[in-house]
């Protein structure tokens, strides 16, 4: 059986059946903004992306509109935090809509919330909210664990 989303095969052993989802175009694009917009720190990209009147409101509480505010923030976040990446642990599809948790991690090399420079990788969790108007992302919200990444802070302070 075949259609757009869903393949089912018979697997080899003939017990059980696999079912396997082919990625949609708004998980595709969720994982671009991930791994093209925040972890290879694309800006060339984002117009492939991103709605021209984009909303972003980010974990730490920032918000930003349009392709030029949300460059700033990625760029914020980028001098703070070296190597930093986003780890897509589970996508969620419901109509216009995509739900992802989340894991953010980078190695604090700049000023970063109050805190100053101490080369350690700092991990927290966060999920988020994406909303599409058409094949672009029109909106995302975002949740992270910034107490948990704040105790880091403090904790690789004391270990500088």
């Amino acid at each position: 059986l075949k259609n757009d989303c869903l393949s089912i095969k018979r697997h080899p052993s003939n017990t059980e059946l696999v079912v396997k989802k082919k990625k949609t175009m708004q998980k595709r694009q969720v994982e671009k903004f991930y791994q093209v917009l925040w972890d290879a720190h694309d800006r060339e990209a984002v117009p492939s992306v991103l709605h021209d009147e984009f909303v972003f409101r980010g974990s730490l509480g920032q918000e930003k509109r349009g392709h030029s505010g949300f460059i700033e923030y990625v760029d914020f976040v980028h001098c703070a935090l070296g190597d930093y990446k986003c780890i897509i642990e589970e996508l969620v599809e419901e109509d216009n809509k995509i739900f992802a948790k989340m894991s953010f991690t980078g190695i604090h090399i700049n000023d970063f919330m109050g805190f100053s420079p101490t080369q350690k990788r700092v991990i927290w969790s966060g999920c988020a909210l994406f909303t599409f108007l058409g094949s672009l992302i029109a909106e995302v919200w975002v949740l992270g664990d910034v107490k948990g990444l704040e105790q880091q802070l403090e904790q690789n302070k004391d270990k500088k």
